[in-house]
């Protein structure tokens, strides 16, 4: 009885759902259909409810009633007209309501079977007395339909069903059933999935485009570029002509149904301009504090109608509590979802809800709105990304579909303050290929509407220059940041601080593009008017810090040292000892304390400043978190892999919880963390860290990116020394190929890049190659750095080594000789480079067969590693293995045996008892011990160290091999001689 409807054509069963009525069925009499993220109509409700009523009819239940219940008038009619139908007892055909209490009652005794749908239920309240009663026999079941979401719902032994959208998969076979029951399938094409996807998966609006696009020939293609045209309305794009479903209404109507229903309830006046605001935000969902800021109580105030206040008064100011009890009530009428459990994006709603609500807005009230809504965005936005990453990710995405809407409103007088601060998000959260795209758009719109010469052009050209710097399109940042140089001097004047900050961007792109002298030119430009503008204050000592950074760069040491001592003094006076701005220069005092050799000095600050920043910005501030890093790298440096691991482990499972996996920060922590296990030989461990660090690094910036060239660089270092050499080679050959390509032949990276696959070269032996390529970047580093920069000594250092290899010994110690002089005048004799080139020099005294002079050379090397490094450094240990060897070269046993017995006992403690070097320290030892006469000891420790090398190398190793040789060859020594007589 009743008008059950037809099933649509191409129905879908949605199995998924329906096995959740079905489980909401069981012990409950009743089942409540509604919808949870479709915002309101054409999710298809009743085509489920009609779904079951055929279902039932066909399976033989006795009475299928269809009641349409948008009204309580209505639902009391027809229960009536049932009840005098079926006879009911009690109905006379006299009243409606006695005769529909006389249906409930009948429903409640019947041992017949019944299924009542309640059909678009609009007033929960109203039908308390109308409910049908449980089947005493167990044969009776009730379906309703509604929009609502009402606590009312749910009670009296009732269960309600979230009803949503279609699937994908389920969008695409109605797509597909639709058009094949047509007999046109041309219509699905490649962008169909496009098109359910911009049509949210909503039932009502898939049955009209299909039908439209039936109607008018059009396949999926062309249909997304009409419908994703924001200027077409959506009886357009979605023409109730095309209901061919019976529906009966047009698409924003049926959308936007209990809207009027909802403004007259308490909050009275606030539902439509709370739903018109909610509107122009992101459909996946925005914050619920946004509610509670000033600028959306203020626009409600305005914008509320149906007040009951008297019209000479101006309507009171509408509360935090009141804009939440609209959004409450906005999600009773199903018109959003606001549901406080999903964070960040409590506040939904159906894209197309939002464009209906979009559409029937006022034309005079939308800039209201959108300013509105901007403001509360900008207000909300917390002051660093990094205290919620979540919430700032979903504030760019809500800024974008603002922005998407509103389009010139946003730039009145200026550049609205939340687009700025969007872009800077991204760039924040790493995400530099988004933030190039936003900084381009907004560039080229501040010029389109401010003018070219507009401040907040130049600002948008400025921070445009930066993501090209980010992105690693270093040429095209400083082209432009050329032109905002130049623009802001000739339109604000040199010494205008925004002038000063595009000459400071410069600089830095400058530095990243190898050009340190350029950098230090302008960056001490910077610094004299800073110093005479603005006197000593916060800016001219950023302008200092960043002048050290590119001395740094520049490889003057002293200066920079020198420097940011001024820098952490002035701070601390001017700021105070605990401003991050002071700690900030501490830290980078102590990088440079650490790039200088002096790794105990750098430790005893950045223990400080890890301490300070975990007390003032809390343990896992990424300043914080940089700290530490910071302070692992120069534990590592100062041979305290032990206490650096561990830090760096913690490190990258901070900033992957709290920043994510692909953050750039993260991956350079997990960078760090790889190189630190391929320096204490855990190979095994740092190629796939390093592996992934590659593969998420390409994804994240592009394989053209200068930190992705960084990454494979380690990678191919790690597979040099996890022996796979051919593998790193081939890497290596194909990475100078690509920076010389992208960066340029002389460009600092693309040397070293040159100087790493030398040494691989030299690795495997093929010494001839490597020379003329070290000769090229030894000729590159002096031109372009300088012969007495710390790189450049390195490259002669460097070719001196190869020079070795290849046998021409005179002329690496030619060479070496000068390289001890000039890093001992350049960097002192005490720096780390300073130790490296005496150690190499003496190795080659060795090999030209000068131990006498190598043998003092050696032993100075040792004292002042033990003095600047402590006795454990892994560079300690090795210098005094060095000078074992020469002493055992020279015959003098006794004086190699302490010193090679300290270094295996430090090497199984700080690598342990089966790393390679350890393994060739326990083999030197052997062979003093036999050169000293203590054959037994030799021998026996010999053979343990062959089985140790057989088991973690393998038998077929070169080392396993040459030592299993040398085993044999002392046991046949050993063996005593019978004479015949």
């Amino acid at each position: 009885m009743g008008a059950v409807p037809a099933l649509a054509s191409a129905f879908q069963p949605r199995t998924g759902l329906r096995e959740r009525i079905e489980q909401a069925r069981a012990g409950h009499a009743t089942v409540v259909l509604t919808q949870v993220l479709s915002g309101g109509g054409g999710v298809g409700k009743s085509q489920l409810a009609a779904a079951y009523a055929h279902h039932a009819l066909s399976e033989g239940t006795e009475l299928v009633v269809w009641v349409n219940a948008s009204e309580t008038q209505q639902v009391v009619a027809g229960y009536s007209d049932v009840a005098r139908r079926i006879q009911a007892p009690g109905a006379g055909g006299q009243d409606a309501e006695t005769d529909a209490r006389a249906f409930l009652a009948w429903l409640a005794v019947t041992s017949r079977s019944w299924l009542v749908v309640l059909d678009d239920l609009a007033d929960v309240e109203e039908i308390a007395p109308w409910w049908p009663p449980p089947s005493r026999a167990g044969h009776g079941r009730v379906l309703v339909t509604t929009r609502r979401r009402d606590a009312l719902l749910s009670g009296g032994g009732r269960a309600v069903v979230e009803v949503d959208a279609y699937t994908p998969a389920e969008s695409m076979a109605y797509l597909r059933d639709r058009f094949t029951g047509a007999q046109t399938p041309h219509l699905l094409d490649v962008q169909a999935e496009d098109v359910v996807r911009k049509l949210g998966y909503l039932p009502l609006a898939l049955a009209l485009a299909a039908a439209y696009m039936i109607n008018e020939d059009v396949p999926c293609t062309p249909y997304l570029e009409v419908l994703t045209d924001c200027e077409l309305r959506l009886e357009t794009l979605l023409p109730h002509q095309a209901d061919t479903e019976g529906y009966g209404r047009q698409i924003a109507a049926a959308l936007l149904l209990t809207l009027d229903a909802a403004q007259q309830c308490n909050p009275v006046g606030l539902a439509a301009p709370a739903l018109r605001l909610a509107s122009h935000l992101d459909p996946a969902g925005h914050p619920q504090t946004l509610w509670a800021d000033a600028a959306v109580t203020r626009y409600l105030t305005t914008h509320r109608s149906g007040s009951t206040e008297p019209a000479a008064l101006p309507p009171p100011d509408v509360t935090t509590e009141q804009a939440r009890s609209a959004l409450r009530l906005l999600h009773r009428y199903g018109l959003i979802t606001c549901d406080s459990r999903h964070g960040p994006r409590a506040v939904r709603l159906h894209a197309l809800t939002a464009r209906a609500a979009r559409e029937t807005t006022p034309t005079h009230d939308v800039p209201a709105t959108v300013r509105a809504t901007t403001d509360a965005l900008a207000a909300i936005w917390p002051e660093t990304d990094h205290t919620d990453p979540d919430l700032c990710s979903v504030l760019r995405a809500n800024t974008d579909t603002l922005a998407a809407h509103a389009g010139d409103l946003l730039w009145q007088s200026h550049g609205h303050a939340v687009l700025y601060r969007a872009g800077k998000s991204l760039l924040s959260a790493g995400l530099y290929a988004a933030a190039l795209t936003h900084w381009h758009h907004l560039a080229t719109t501040a010029g389109r509407l401010l003018g070219p010469e507009h401040s907040d052009t130049l600002t948008a050209r400025a921070n445009l220059g930066t993501a090209y710097r980010e992105a690693g399109r270093t040429p095209e940042a400083i082209t432009l940041l050329e032109q905002v140089v130049a623009d802001a001097e000739r339109l604000l004047g040199a010494e205008h601080l925004e002038t000063l900050a595009a000459r400071n961007n410069l600089a830095t792109s400058y530095l990243m593009a190898g050009r340190a002298e350029e950098a230090i030119t302008l960056l001490e430009q910077v610094v004299a008017d800073a110093d005479r503008v603005l006197g000593l204050g916060p800016e001219s000592i950023a302008a200092r810090a960043n002048l050290a950074t590119a001395y740094s760069e520049a490889g003057r040491t002293a200066k920079v040292i020198s420097l940011e001592e001024q820098v952490v003094a002035d701070i601390e006076r001017l700021l105070g000892p605990e401003h991050p701005d002071t700690l900030t220069a501490r830290a980078n005092l102590a990088i440079s304390y650490r790039e200088a050799g002096r790794a105990e000095e750098a430790i005893t600050l950045e223990e400080q400043v890890v301490a300070d920043r975990e007390r003032l910005l809390g343990p896992e501030h990424p300043s914080t978190l940089t700290s530490r890093n910071n302070l692992a790298l120069s534990y590592a440096q100062a041979g305290r892999t032990a206490e650096a691991i561990p830090l760096e482990e913690q490190v990258v499972a901070s900033f992957e919880r709290l920043l994510g996996a692909g953050h750039p920060s993260t991956l350079t922590a997990r960078n760090n963390l790889a190189v630190s296990y391929k320096e204490t030989g855990r190979a095994e461990e740092a190629l796939p860290l390093l592996e992934h660090v590659v593969a998420d690094i390409e994804r994240l910036l592009g394989p053209e990116h200068p930190d992705t060239l960084t990454a494979r660089a380690n990678l191919a270092a790690s597979y040099r020394q996890a022996g796979r050499g051919e593998e790193g080679i081939t890497l290596e050959e194909q990475l100078t190929t690509d920076a010389e390509r992208l960066l340029g032949p002389e460009h600092p990276n693309t040397l070293t890049i040159r100087a790493n696959l030398a040494f691989s070269y030299l690795e495997e032996g093929r010494a001839e190659e490597a020379i003329p390529m070290l000769e090229q970047v030894v000729v590159g580093r002096d031109r372009l750095l300088g012969p007495e920069h710390p790189e450049t000594l390195t490259a002669r250092n460097n070719l001196a080594n190869s020079y070795s290899n290849a046998g021409r010994t005179a002329k690496a110690i030619t060479l070496l000789e000068q390289v001890v002089a000039d890093t001992e005048r350049g960097l002192g004799p005490e720096h780390p480079y300073t130790l490296d080139a005496r150690n190499n020099l003496a190795m080659c005294y060795k090999e030209a067969g000068r131990a006498e002079e190598a043998i003092p050379l050696e032993e100075q090397v040792v004292a002042d590693r033990e003095r600047l490094l402590g006795s454990e450094h892994p560079d300690t240990l090795t210098a005094r293995a060095n000078l074992a060897i020469s002493y055992w070269q020279m015959r003098r046993a006794e004086e190699a045996i302490p010193l090679e017995e300290q270094v295996v006992a430090g090497r199984e403690r700080l690598l342990g008892r089966d790393h390679h070097d350890t393994l060739t320290a326990r083999y030197n030892l052997a062979a003093s011990y036999r050169q000293a006469g203590r054959t037994e000891e030799a021998i026996t420790l010999l053979e343990q160290v062959v089985a140790d090398a057989e088991r973690v190398l393998r038998p077929e190793h070169p080392s396993a091999v040459a030592m299993t040789d040398t085993l044999r060859s002392w046991r046949r020594a050993n063996k005593p001689r019978w004479w015949r007589w």
